[in-house]
């Protein structure tokens, strides 16, 4: 990336707001492509492969994961950074980083790990993501976590509540909690992120909802957005059917909401005019969807949520994992000395229960309630 070839209210890597330990320059390397290639070789991004989104690990293994779903944010998000001419290293460091925080077994483990910690605190994932990358990633002798450049940790934290934002702008005054706190957006890489996050998610989870026999082509008929598209598809390839067409209808879906990101946030720059990255920060939310887009995106949402995550098998699922995360927690909580030394020797030891939780994938969560409970909970779990 030149970073000559950058828009005016991109974030420029020469024009950082710098590291929290400085460090010297490490050429040819920009600081956010220094930023990306921390993330990829941290020990939290691997186990990105065996945490999920929707279907626990032992389900199959062709759905996704925390990881794939990453690299799939990270693939729409500088394909439309690159139309944008915004920073692409910075886009895609927050993408890989965004979900470093999560849960074993998706939302259903941030909920059930949100409930134990209620009264120190609670647990929020992009919270817990920047944590990671702050403190809890141990690689290097100087500091602890990956010391990465404010620009990156400001994407990294896409949610914070109100309580948690006053604590860490205490702590770092005008730091990345700063706009929860006193109002502002993110850099336009992360509202980018942000966006390409809620496209990539809803397009795979009709694929593995396909996949898994919880939804059905029919289904999806009833959705405005796919119903059009397989229409247009099979228009220009009459005789498409089955796995293809759907392939083919999600390719266009993909390629139709990038496309539409980048017109509809092109005029939302042009009629804006910011000087610069900051006056970006301070002005209402920029990277966007057209009206009728996002009409449509939020129709397929409300599908996925009825017919897939509220799904009964799904419910189930999720169900055995949040007393998983519970009985863990307990478990933890009364016998710190069945975690590692890193975590039972701390002051704060409910926060060390929920950091020694929220790495783990979900294979191992199951393999650790299994030895502290003697239950197996899921068949193919040992």
């Amino acid at each position: 990336m030149n970073p000559a070839a950058l828009a005016p209210w991109a974030c420029d890597p020469r024009a950082s707001r710098g590291r929290r330990v400085a460090q010297a320059p490490a050429p040819p390397r920009s600081e956010h492509q220094r930023d990306r290639d921390r993330i990829v070789h941290s020990s939290a991004f691997r186990r990105l492969v065996y945490k999920t989104q929707v279907f626990v690990n032992h389900e199959g293994d062709l759905f996704r994961t925390r990881l794939t779903h990453s690299i799939e944010v990270a693939q729409l998000a500088r394909s439309a950074a690159r139309a944008l001419a915004l920073n692409e290293d910075l886009v895609e460091a927050i993408a890989l980083a965004h979900d470093l925080g999560h849960t074993p077994f998706g939302h259903a483990g941030q909920d059930a790990l949100h409930e134990c910690m209620r009264e120190c605190g609670g647990f929020e994932h992009n919270l817990q993501s920047l944590r990671v990358v702050d403190r809890l990633e141990q690689r290097y002798p100087e500091f602890d976590g990956l010391n990465l450049c404010f620009e990156t940790r400001e994407g990294i934290l896409k949610h914070c509540s109100r309580r948690n934002a006053e604590r860490l702008e205490r702590l770092e005054p005008g730091g990345p909690a700063w706009r929860f706190v006193h109002g502002g957006q993110p850099s336009l890489e992360a509202q980018l992120v942000n966006l390409a996050d809620e496209m990539a998610y809803c397009a795979h989870d009709i694929d593995d909802g396909v996949r898994s026999g919880l939804i059905t082509p029919a289904q999806l008929e009833t959705v405005p957005v796919f119903a059009r598209l397989r229409e247009c598809a099979q228009a220009d390839h009459a005789r498409l059917e089955g796995k293809r067409l759907l392939f083919e209808v999600l390719r266009r879906l993909i390629s139709e909401l990038v496309g539409d990101l980048v017109g509809a946030t092109t005029a939302a720059l042009e009629s804006a005019a910011p000087a610069d990255a900051d006056a970006v920060r301070a002005a209402p939310p920029l990277a966007r969807l057209s009206p009728a887009l996002r009409a449509e995106l939020d129709e397929l949402r409300r599908f996925l949520f009825a017919e897939l995550y509220r799904h009964p098998q799904v419910t189930q699922t999720t169900d055995i994992a949040r007393t998983v995360v519970s009985e863990l927690f307990a478990a933890y909580r009364s016998a710190p000395a069945e975690m590692p030394a890193d975590y039972a020797g701390t002051d704060d030891a409910e926060r060390a229960v929920a950091d020694y939780i929220a790495g783990m994938t979900d294979r191992f969560a199951l393999r650790e309630h299994q030895r502290l409970t003697g239950r197996r909970v899921f068949g193919g779990a040992a």
